[in-house]
C-alpha cells in the first residue's frame, strides 16, 4: 500500500518532469528555427513570417541571442489567458472555445467541492481511530478517507449531506454551462458567414429507377417536392480507388522531378497515367455513382425544412440529414452502401465488447505492480532490491501510473479504425463515436478494472452471478483503498502528460527531419508543419475520467481532489495556449459535442451516488443509506430536463433563425449568385483538379453550370400507372407537368 512518502516521491518526480518540460519548451519556442513548430496557426492564417529570412547575424537567424527572453520563460502562461473568449472564437472557432470550457467546468465544480470537503469531511474522517485499532494494512492517507469512520457511526450523516450538496452544486454548474454553450452556439450560427452546409442536406438511400440516373432522379424529386427552394445538387461518387492514387502521388511529389527525368525516354511508362484512367472509370461507370447526393437550396429555411422532415411515404427512402461542412466530410465512407451500415455497426459492437474485456488482462498486470507482496512472490530474488526505500516508493508511487499510460497509447487508433468501419460520414462523427467508446473503455477498464482485482473473466463471472444490488457493494468497498493508485495516475497523466503536450517533441523532430531531407520549396515547408488538432476523440474522454474520479472520491476520499484541481488548472492554461498558437481544427461543428460532455458528467454523478450507496451499506449505515436513493432519481430527472430544454439547439436549426438570416442576406446582397457559391462546394476533392496534373477538369456532370427549368424525364407520366414505366416518354417542359411526377 502506497504511503504518504510514496505519494510525495511520485509528486516530486512528476513536478520535476513537468517543470523540465516547461523549461525545455521555454527555450525551444523562442528559437527562430523552431518558430513554425510552436506557432503554426499564425503561419496558416498568414499573420506571421519566418524569422529565418530576417536580417542580422547568421547565427541569430537560427538561435535566439537575446538572453533577456530566456529569463521570462513562463511569460507564455499569462499570454495564453489574455485573449478574451469572443476574440478566441473568431480566432480558433467555437469548437475550440467550447472544448476549453470543459476544463473551466471542472474547476467550477471541484474547487467549491474541495473547499467543503476539506472543511467538513476531512476533519470528520481524521478524528476517528478506526484504522489505528484495526489490523488492516493502511497508510496516513487512508485516515483522511471514509474508511476511518467506524461501522454504524452517526458521522455517516455528514457524508450523506455532503453527497446531496455536491450533487446539487454539480447540477447547478452543468445547467449554467449548458445554457451558456447553447446560447453561444445559436449566436455563432446567427453571426457566422455564409457556408455551404447552411444550404445543403445529404440525401441517402435514393431508390433505384430503371428509367433515370441517380442525378436525374434526385433533381426530379426535389423539383417536385421542394419547387420553391431547390437550387442544385451533386451526386456522390465512389472515388476511393482514385483517392488512393492521388494520395500516392502526393507522397511521391518530392521525387517528382526524378521520375520525370527517369521516364522522359519512355513516355509509355509515365507513372501518373493510372490517375487519368481511374478518373475516367469513375466518371463513366454508372456503378460508381452511389444512391446519395448533396442537395442545395436557395435558402437556409428551405434546407432546414428538408433536413428536419420526412421526405417520403416510405420512411426508409429519401433519408435526409444536414450535410457536414465540406472540410468535415470523410469521403471514403460515402461509398459505403447505406443498407450495410447496420451490419457493420453490429460487428463493431461485438468487437468492442471483446476488446474491452480482453484488455482487462494487462490492466490486472498493471495493478499487480502496485502490490509489493505479489511481485516478491513472483520473483523472490528481487526482494532485497524491492525492499529498498527508494525503489519501493518508485514502484508503488510512480510505476503503476506510467505503465497504465503506456498500455493505453494505441487504443485511440484502434477505436478510430472501428468508427471508420462503421461508416460515419464526417470527421466530427468519427471523433464523437470514438470518444464515446474511449469513455466506455476507460470506465470499465481504467476505473472499474483498477478497482476490482482479478482477471477479466473472473470479474465478468462475478458480475453475472451477483444480484444487481450486490455490484455497488463489491465495488464500493474497494474504492477507498485504490485512491493512492488513482493519485499516481493523475500525476503521471494529468501533470507530466499535460506538460509534455506543450513541448510537442514528436512534431518538432518530424518537422526538422522533413525540413532537412525533403523540403525544397516554401510550400513543402508549410506542409511539413504539423499543427495538429484538439483530438476530441482522445482528449474529451480523458477529461471525463477526471470528472468521474473527482465525483466518486469527493465523499469517499477527498484527498484526491487537489490533484484533480491542479490537472484542470494546468490543462486549461496549456490547451488555451495550444488553441491560440498551434492547433488548426479540421472542421467546425459549432460545439455540437456538448450534449455528450454533459451526459457523461451526469453518468459520473450517478455512478458516484450508486457506489456511495454500496459503500455505506457495508458500513451498517442503515438509517442514512435509504435517503441516497432519491439522489439518482433527481439526477436523472435533471438530465431529462436539460435534454428537453437545451439539446434541440445542438441537433436542429430553428426555422425562425433561418428565415431571419435569409432575410438579412437578401437585404444586404440582393444580387447574390448563390448557385455559383454552392455548385462546386461538395465535389469530391479528387475531381477538383488541383491534385492531378493530368486532368484539370472535373466530370461534366459534376460541374454542370446550366440547369434547365426541369430535367427531361425518360419516362411517361405515372399518374395512373401502378408499375414503373420501362419506356421513354415525353420531355417535361413546364412546372405543372413536372408536378405530375409521382412521389417515390
Amino acid at each position: 500500500m502506497a504511503t504518504l512518502a510514496d505519494i510525495g516521491m511520485a509528486a516530486a518526480i512528476n513536478i520535476l518532469t513537468a517543470f523540465a518540460f516547461f523549461i525545455a519548451f521555454a527555450i525551444l519556442r523562442i528559437q527562430p528555427v523552431n518558430d513554425r513548430v510552436y506557432f503554426p496557426k499564425w503561419y496558416i492564417k498568414g499573420l506571421r513570417s519566418s524569422p529565418l529570412g530576417s536580417g542580422g547575424a547568421f547565427v541569430g537567424k537560427f538561435v535566439n541571442l537575446d538572453f533577456r527572453s530566456y529569463i521570462r520563460f513562463l511569460n507564455w502562461m499569462p499570454a495564453a489567458l489574455q485573449m478574451p473568449e469572443p476574440e478566441l472564437i473568431d480566432h480558433a472557432g467555437l469548437d475550440s472555445a467550447v472544448y476549453l470550457r470543459i476544463y473551466l467546468t471542472g474547476l467550477k465544480i471541484f474547487v467549491p467541492i474541495a473547499f467543503l470537503a476539506f472543511s467538513i469531511l476531512v476533519p470528520v474522517n481524521w478524528t476517528n481511530k478506526t484504522l489505528e485499532h484495526s489490523k488492516v494494512d493502511h497508510s496516513d492517507l487512508d485516515k483522511l478517507s471514509i474508511s476511518n469512520v467506524p461501522t454504524g457511526s452517526t458521522r455517516f450523516w455528514t457524508h450523506l449531506v455532503m453527497a446531496y450538496a455536491f450533487t446539487f452544486w454539480t447540477c447547478y454548474v452543468l445547467k449554467r454551462e449548458y445554457e451558456i454553450v447553447a446560447s453561444m452556439r445559436l449566436h455563432f450560427l446567427a453571426s457566422e458567414q455564409r457556408r455551404p452546409d447552411q444550404f445543403t442536406v445529404l440525401v441517402r438511400n435514393v431508390p433505384p429507377d430503371p428509367d433515370e440516373t441517380v442525378s436525374q432522379l434526385v433533381e426530379h424529386f426535389f423539383l417536385v417536392n421542394h419547387p420553391d427552394h431547390f437550387l442544385t445538387h451533386q451526386v456522390v461518387y465512389n472515388a476511393n480507388e482514385l483517392s488512393k492514387l492521388v494520395e500516392e502521388k502526393k507522397k511521391m511529389k518530392n521525387w517528382f522531378d526524378y521520375y520525370q527525368l527517369k521516364y522522359s525516354r519512355n513516355q509509355s511508362r509515365k507513372p501518373l497515367t493510372k490517375i487519368s484512367i481511374e478518373r475516367d472509370n469513375v466518371v463513366n461507370n454508372p456503378k460508381s455513382i452511389m444512391p446519395a447526393a448533396f442537395v442545395s437550396f436557395k435558402t437556409r429555411w428551405g434546407a432546414a425544412v428538408c433536413a428536419q422532415t420526412q421526405q417520403s411515404r416510405n420512411p426508409t427512402l429519401w433519408l435526409t440529414e444536414w450535410a457536414p461542412e465540406p472540410r468535415d466530410i470523410y469521403w471514403n465512407n460515402l461509398a459505403i452502401p447505406f443498407v450495410s451500415l447496420a451490419v457493420r455497426r453490429l460487428i463493431i459492437a461485438v468487437a468492442f465488447f471483446f476488446l474491452t474485456f480482453f484488455f482487462m488482462i494487462p490492466i490486472a498486470l498493471v495493478q499487480s505492480l502496485a502490490n509489493i507482496e505479489d511481485i516478491e512472490k513472483a520473483a523472490p530474488f528481487l526482494k532485497p532490491i524491492i525492499e529498498t526505500k527508494v525503489v519501493k516508493s518508485f514502484i508503488q508511487g510512480f510505476l503503476p501510473g506510467i505503465a497504465l499510460k503506456i498500455f493505453l497509447i494505441f487504443l485511440p487508433s484502434i477505436l478510430m479504425l472501428m468508427s471508420k468501419f462503421e461508416g460515419f460520414i464526417s470527421l466530427s462523427g468519427l471523433e464523437r463515436r470514438s470518444a464515446t467508446r474511449y469513455y466506455i473503455f476507460q470506465f470499465i477498464n481504467v476505473f472499474l478494472g483498477s478497482i476490482i482485482t482479478g482477471t477479466a473473466f473472473q470479474q465478468l463471472n462475478n458480475f453475472i452471478h451477483q444480484s444487481a444490488d450486490e455490484i455497488p457493494k463489491t465495488i464500493g468497498v474497494t474504492i477507498p483503498s485504490k485512491a493512492t493508485f488513482f493519485i499516481t495516475y493523475i500525476m503521471v497523466d494529468g501533470w507530466a502528460g499535460v506538460a509534455g503536450e506543450i513541448l510537442r517533441l514528436k512534431p518538432l523532430i518530424i518537422y526538422h527531419l522533413k525540413n532537412f531531407f525533403l523540403v525544397k520549396t516554401e510550400k513543402d515547408r508549410e506542409e511539413a508543419m504539423d499543427p495538429g488538432t484538439l483530438g476530441f476523440n482522445t482528449g474529451e474522454p480523458q477529461i471525463q475520467l477526471y470528472f468521474l474520479l473527482g465525483l466518486v472520491y469527493a465523499v469517499v476520499s477527498p484527498i484526491l481532489l487537489p490533484f484533480i484541481i491542479v490537472f484542470f488548472s494546468l490543462a486549461y492554461v496549456v490547451y488555451r495556449h495550444q488553441v491560440i498558437n498551434v492547433y488548426n481544427q479540421e472542421y467546425e461543428s459549432a460545439g455540437a459535442f456538448w450534449p455528450d460532455v454533459h451526459g457523461r458528467i451526469i453518468v459520473a454523478v450517478i455512478v458516484s451516488q450508486l457506489l456511495l450507496m454500496g459503500l455505506l451499506s457495508t458500513k451498517s449505515a442503515a438509517q442514512s443509506t435509504p435517503l441516497l436513493i432519491a439522489l439518482p432519481v433527481l439526477t436523472i430527472w435533471f438530465h431529462l430536463f436539460c435534454k428537453g430544454r437545451y439539446e434541440s439547439a445542438f441537433n436542429k436549426y430553428p426555422l425562425q433563425e433561418a428565415m431571419m438570416k435569409d432575410t438579412l442576406e437578401r437585404t444586404k446582397e440582393p444580387n447574390l449568385n448563390l448557385k455559383s457559391f454552392l455548385q462546386s462546394a461538395y465535389i469530391h476533392p479528387v475531381f477538383k483538379g488541383e491534385d492531378d496534373s493530368d486532368s484539370d477538369e472535373a466530370p461534366e456532370e459534376v460541374l454542370v453550370d446550366q440547369e434547365p427549368a426541369l430535367v427531361p424525364t425518360k419516362r411517361q407520366s405515372r399518374r395512373n400507372t401502378p408499375a414503373p414505366s420501362k419506356h421513354s416518354g415525353s420531355v417535361a417542359s413546364s412546372i405543372p407537368e413536372a408536378q405530375d411526377y409521382p412521389l417515390l
